[in-house]
């Protein structure tokens, strides 16, 4: 299938009387790769940034780019926007237009320019259709503001991301002791970095659980978040949920968080994790 937008990756393909409203610049400390992985990631607007998106409802998606359904807050009573992101690989930029909503025919250009290995240079343009001059300079003021808290949330998770990455090829370690149990307990919850991502220990009614602490989907960190009272650890990128206690999904994905380490008590009272 093909973008519903005819001439999709040509600027103002409908002939509106557009403004420039604003531009945005910055650079990012990631890898161009990271940024287009990060573009074609549509389903990561309702969760790393739920202060801006509560839904985003996927129509289509290719290598042209996607199309989804998306409403801001409060979701019971936002308009819809149907947005369409198309990519225009030869130039390395992408547009995301409005094709419905409160704005139709609004375009926002964004280009990548590689600086560095892991370093990208972001330069954003705001195209607002039927506005005066000073309706756009006040919309366009509000976008900047808007891309500003957007960019930094998905710079954050493109750092993480990498870091993950680098950090897959760890061996697994065999056995690590934690110490007394009652100078332990105490201490939790609590992140631990082994060779192979860190591992998260809880206290789940008095008994320490411990899983790993990354997402299998994206490798996103689990550990900012405790899980609720179902043992389920929801991923802060995403919203994929598992269950701690057997490390397997509970959203129907079918994933799983990997090899859970087997906490141990000896007769010291000594705590130790020690993986199959």
């Amino acid at each position: 299938m093909s973008p519903r937008q005819k001439n999709a990756d040509t600027f103002n393909p409908n002939g509106l009387p557009m403004r420039l409203a604003a531009t945005y610049e910055r650079t990012i400390e990631a890898s161009l790769a990271r940024a287009w992985e990060n573009v074609f990631d549509w389903e990561h607007l309702p969760h790393l940034h739920s202060d801006s998106f509560s839904v985003c409802d996927l129509e289509e998606r290719s290598n042209w780019g996607w199309r989804a359904r998306t409403r801001a807050h409060p979701a019971s009573s936002a308009p819809d926007t149907v947005i369409e992101l198309v990519v225009d690989h030869a130039q390395g930029r992408y547009v995301s237009r409005t094709l419905s909503g409160p704005l139709p025919g609004v375009e926002i250009w964004t280009r990548f320019q590689a600086l560095a290995p892991r370093r990208t240079r972001v330069g954003v343009e705001f195209h607002l259709p039927h506005l005066t001059e000073t309706q756009a300079e006040a919309a366009g003021a509000r976008l900047v503001v808007l891309y500003t808290k957007l960019w930094d949330e998905d710079e954050a998770m493109m750092v993480a991301r990498q870091k993950a990455l680098d950090g897959r090829e760890g061996k697994t370690p065999a056995h690590i002791v934690l110490g007394p149990i009652d100078e332990l307990l105490p201490r939790l919850p609590l992140t631990l970095e082994t060779t192979n991502g860190a591992v998260r220990l809880v206290n789940i009614s008095g008994e320490i659980t411990a899983y790993p602490a990354q997402c299998p989907h994206m490798l996103a960190p689990l550990t900012e978040t405790l899980p609720n009272s179902d043992c389920e650890i929801v991923c802060p990128w995403h919203s994929y949920r598992f269950d701690i206690r057997s490390g397997l999904s509970t959203d129907g994905r079918g994933l799983s968080l990997g090899v859970l380490p087997r906490v141990e008590l000896d007769e010291r009272r000594t705590v130790s994790l020690r993986w199959p």
